[in-house]
């Protein structure tokens, strides 16, 4: 994962996060997003070559892609519920 997809990922997940709060969705959603997006913050600072941070990556992307598959599948419903 190069440091520009880093970036781009730990934005989607910070910006899923923002509108999951606003919109009320589930604890657990919010939590795996709030995981995500701390984690992604947190590790943007650090050289991504170092041993902790490469341990890391590979269940970090994955998780936050999974958690912003979640939250745009719950969003979708969501909105779905609202307009019929």
């Amino acid at each position: 994962m190069s440091p520009l997809e880093l970036k781009h990922l730990g934005r989607e997940v910070k910006t899923a996060l923002e509108l999951a709060i606003v919109a009320l969705s589930p604890s657990d959603l919010v939590e795996r997003l709030a995981v995500s997006a701390g984690l992604l913050d947190a590790i943007a600072e650090l050289p991504l070559d170092s041993p902790a941070v490469a341990a890391l990556l590979p269940g970090l992307k994955s998780r936050g892609q999974a958690a912003l598959q979640d939250w745009a599948a719950w969003q979708d419903q969501h909105l779905r519920r609202i307009s019929a």
